[in-house]
């Protein structure tokens, strides 16, 4: 057996370990980005193999939670991909005002840039009140982040920036308080969004969604996964609810695709037809 197959076998067996143990599924991420960020947790924790972290995970928790955190992807920004969220703003709200009221589910949160700015183009064109907005992840040190709003004013002026080419109609500073380097969103803003755990790989549907947005997460899955995770969607969406992907995904080839209706090529956003 060559040492590639070992290790594979190795990353096999510690990936049935976790699902077995804390019934976290990660068996069908895309193995090249599992094997990554497994090589760095080892490194990082001075582990000296993959087997030798079988143990480790099945008997401190702890360490489990520690390895859950690396498996976890973490970057985002405000108003990420700023053309989306001016095609959200242009094309996809004058749409959902038809709607008496309106679930939003913003899967894949992580530490909540993206939901946040999300709430801010609900709140500017004034379907707040008739919006109720689910943010999740599986991460519940992102997910702490997320609830706590607050972030580095390291990027404020690219956020600023991306906020100002979304479309946004005031000053993205009415939405935070600024403090010893750090920006702190408003409660008002905070008290729109619902965060809470969510597992891709294995929990449920969120029913009578009108839109959805999981931008830049499937990426990390195999196909199998991804067909998993686009049907979740699919069941969870209304007839005519919106799914936004991100930039480097698609319904392209998924059994799906069909029962789709994309409604924005370049920004990936589609809409649900069948």
């Amino acid at each position: 057996m060559k040492l590639s197959d070992i290790e594979n076998l190795e990353i096999d067996l510690l990936l049935e370990a976790i699902f077995l143990r804390y019934g976290y599924d990660f068996r069908s991420y895309a193995r090249g980005s599992i094997r990554r960020r497994i090589l760095q947790f080892m490194q990082m924790t001075g582990v000296g193999s993959v087997s030798e972290t079988i143990p480790k995970i099945i008997h401190d928790e702890s360490f489990f939670q520690q390895m859950a955190r690396e498996f976890s992807i973490t970057v985002t920004e405000m108003f990420r991909d700023p053309q989306m969220f001016l095609a959200l703003r242009r094309e996809i709200v004058p749409l959902l005002k038809s709607y008496p009221y309106i679930k939003v589910w913003h899967a894949g949160c992580a530490t909540g840039e993206e939901a946040y700015s999300l709430a801010i183009l609900i709140e500017e064109e004034k379907l707040a009140e008739r919006t109720t907005f689910f943010a999740t992840d599986f991460n519940d040190n992102a997910l702490e982040k997320a609830k706590e709003g607050i972030f580095s004013l390291d990027y404020v002026q690219q956020y600023s920036q991306n906020y100002q080419q979304a479309g946004g109609k005031i000053s993205l500073s009415d939405y935070y308080h600024a403090n010893y380097g750090a920006m702190a969103i408003k409660s008002a803003l905070k008290k729109k969004i619902t965060f809470a755990n969510h597992n891709l790989v294995i929990d449920q549907v969120f029913t009578e969604t009108h839109l959805i947005l999981c931008r830049n997460v499937m990426i990390y899955f195999n196909k199998e996964l991804q067909e998993r995770v686009v049907g979740l969607f699919h069941e969870s969406l209304v007839y005519g609810g919106f799914l936004c992907l991100g930039t480097k995904e698609s319904l392209l080839f998924s059994k799906y695709q069909n029962k789709f209706r994309e409604i924005d090529t370049k920004n990936k956003i589609y809409q649900k037809i069948a």
